[in-house]
């Protein structure tokens, strides 16, 4: 199986979630081995999506350097990384990424409009070869060896419109379009209120995340899954992963995960070379892959 990039230039305009503004995000194909790069126009500084250039990960996904950073890219690298596309160029002329409707289906439709593109290159996984845990407390998140991605996860609040939430979800591009892709982001409301008292939060509303106040839930259409508050942490975690800088081939645990917890176990696995191994794609591997990304 080749590597993949876009078919062709696609721009959208999305609200930012903290500053409130308009974002123009575009999204541009990419050469075979460039990987995923992230380009702030406004500041006209480039930098790619690897663990090393993860800067931030305490409310949302942030990478970048000294000069510059991006924010809130999680959703985006998730559909990207869903898609099975290994090389693009991300274009925002702000420092986050757009919120779209607080899940990741809006970068699936720009990415069916951009369609896909096979590159003259063989695709490059991460296979994994043993657990790799990180954990925190009762919290963890763990990789394990399996030749075919699964996202086993649970989510614990005290709240009881969450509650606890299970969900195991079997990796395929069109597995995910219909029972991840439209999970949105959630929080409650006096949390929002205290960020936005701060200057942040300044774009979030009922039409990007779902929103919760003590026993009920204030957005007026429901919820789109039974369990979406799961599914949005599994969308999440897809996208934390995508950092790594090729695909991961294997399973992928968690108990109260987190943007932090799933940057320290992309460092983790690649502490110890041991743990993985970076291969291009064989013909057993590639019959799995083309089953998912079909």
């Amino acid at each position: 199986m080749r590597q993949r990039t876009i078919a062709k230039k696609v721009h959208s305009v999305g609200i930012g979630l903290h500053k409130g503004e308009p974002i123009r995000l575009t999204l541009e194909p990419l050469e075979a081995g460039s990987g995923i790069v992230f380009y702030r126009s406004d500041l006209g500084i480039s930098f790619k999506a690897t663990p090393e250039n993860v800067v931030n990960t305490q409310m949302a996904t942030v990478v970048g350097n000294e000069k510059g950073y991006i924010s809130t890219i999680e959703h985006l690298m998730s559909a990207i990384s869903s898609y099975g596309i290994d090389n693009i160029r991300i274009i925002v002329d702000a420092n986050e990424i757009p919120v779209m409707d607080g899940s990741s289906a809006s970068f699936c439709m720009l990415l069916d409009e951009a369609g896909i593109k096979e590159l003259d290159t063989n695709k490059k996984v991460i296979i994994i070869k043993r657990d790799v845990e990180v954990k925190e407390g009762d919290k963890f998140v763990r990789l394990s060896p399996s030749a075919r991605p699964k996202f086993d996860y649970t989510i614990k609040f005290a709240n009881p419109i969450i509650g606890t939430q299970h969900h195991v979800f079997e990796f395929s591009k069109k597995a995910y379009i219909k029972e991840i892709s439209r999970a949105r982001t959630f929080g409650f409301l006096k949390d929002v209120q205290a960020l936005r008292s701060m200057g942040l939060a300044l774009g979030g509303s009922l039409e990007n995340a779902v929103v919760i106040d003590d026993n009920k839930i204030l957005n007026p259409e429901g919820l789109r899954y039974e369990n979406e508050f799961v599914r949005h942490k599994i969308l999440d975690a897809i996208g934390d992963l995508a950092l790594s800088g090729a695909p991961i081939l294997g399973d992928y645990t968690s108990f109260a995960g987190s943007h932090d917890l799933n940057h320290k176990l992309t460092e983790a696995v690649f502490s110890d070379a041991k743990n993985y191994e970076l291969v291009e794609l064989n013909a057993q591997i590639v019959r799995e892959y083309q089953k998912a990304f079909a």
